[in-house]
């Protein structure tokens, strides 16, 4: 975490927005190409944005759960 990715600085805070608004597979593309996937959701939103705007966030209370299911 904290690298950069086309200016915008990757937090867990704003990977897990991303995927919760533009798909987590949306965002796991992007991430895998270092930015050059760009997905716009229904209002023209792009991952971009949603990792910046929610970036920074104290998510230390999320517990991981590597089995989780729906």
């Amino acid at each position: 975490m904290g690298k950069k990715i086309n200016g915008v600085t990757v937090t867990e805070s704003g990977i897990l927005a991303a995927a919760h608004l533009a798909g987590a597979g949306n965002v796991k593309k992007y991430l895998r190409t270092y930015g050059k996937y760009q997905f716009t959701d229904a209002f023209g939103t792009t991952i971009d944005s949603y990792i910046k705007k929610f970036g920074g966030y104290d998510v230390s209370f999320v517990v991981p759960n590597k089995y989780a299911t729906v």
